[in-house]
């Protein structure tokens, strides 16, 4: 698969995730055998305004390439100038821009899914990023407004004809959320509907939904996002399902040396406070159906430092060897 000439190696993409792909999390999926990554959702209005906090979402390692990076905003502007200043960053392989957030707060900025109501403001942003980077660039879309599809088969032609070089379609309605079924038949349509590759996305959690998504679609690669929080190995499960007809399960050794990886990263990027904290939530995906996984949640509510976090799992692993 190419996206404009960009190689990519395999056919599965990690979902930006809002508070969720962060720099280690990105790394940890990368590890696991995700083809790309992609950060969390960037405020093109947060880089034209310097924000720190907005800044600190660019931070990436040569590690985890290729990635792409997701801007969001109304304004073609500010698009137009965050897309110069990651291109100039020299981190980003990818340029995305997200057509499909439904939350209240970037709806009612204009942004996200808002712009697919509006084609004359959606064409103007896609005008504007274009001209301001060569970098690969692709859009993230949901089925608009109504159920129908309409909108995202018109606001895909229009990407197609200003330079975008790859579409990722969730085929769920802004009112939908993550409710309901993705209608994929409508992946399908716009599949036939545009030149340039279709990246599918929605209700994927197994590597067998996977295959199932290609075949029933014909798009040209598969985008994960909740299922990979629970799994980390699930993009890797996937390439080899496609490619061998089957996929190997990680044995729970395995996930405990990635739940440690993970530890690792959290503290050396955001200190070992705030990664405590964190991790007291994100630690229990991991072991879900695990025998002892209940108490192993519950434990992990004191969290307090990395080194009781690394006990925690050195019990549970020989608790499980017992």
């Amino acid at each position: 698969m190419k996206i404009k000439d960009l190689e990519i190696n395999g056919i599965t993409f990690l979902a930006p995730l809002a508070g969720i792909t962060n720099l280690p999390f990105r790394q940890l999926i990368k590890d696991c055998g995700c083809a790309v990554v992609c950060s969390e959702m960037i405020s093109a209005k947060g880089i034209f305004y310097n924000s720190e906090k907005t800044i600190t979402l660019l931070k990436s390692q040569e590690n985890e390439r290729p990635l792409s990076v997701q801007i969001f905003g109304s304004d073609p502007i500010s698009m137009g100038q965050a897309a110069a200043f990651i291109d100039n960053l020299g981190i980003a392989d990818i340029i995305d821009i997200n057509f499909g957030c439904s939350v209240r707060k970037v709806v009612k900025q204009g942004a996200g899914v808002a712009l697919m109501k509006d084609p004359a403001l959606a064409q103007k942003i896609l005008k504007s990023v274009r001209y301001a980077t060569s970098l690969p660039f692709t859009i993230k879309i949901r089925s608009g407004w109504d159920a129908s599809g309409d909108q995202a088969v018109n606001l895909a032609k229009i990407a197609e004809d200003h330079g975008v070089n790859a579409i990722t379609f969730h085929p769920r309605t802004a009112a939908q959320g993550f409710k309901g079924k993705a209608d994929w038949q409508l992946i399908a349509r716009l599949k036939q509907a545009i030149r340039i590759p279709v990246i599918g996305n929605g209700d994927i959690i197994t590597p067998q939904d996977a295959g199932k998504m290609l075949s029933q679609t014909g798009c040209d690669a598969v985008m994960v996002g909740r299922a990979a929080m629970a799994n980390p190995f699930i993009l890797s499960q996937i390439e080899q399902y496609v490619a061998h007809g089957t996929f190997v399960k990680p044995e729970p050794w395995a996930i405990f040396r990635k739940m440690e990886a993970l530890i690792q990263g959290y503290v050396s990027y955001f200190g070992e406070v705030t990664a405590c904290r964190m991790l007291r939530g994100r630690l229990s995906w991991f072991v879900r159906g695990l025998s002892g996984a209940a108490a192993f949640r519950k434990e992990l509510s004191t969290l307090a430092s990395s080194a009781q976090a690394l006990e925690m799992i050195r019990n549970f692993e020989a608790g499980l060897k017992a």
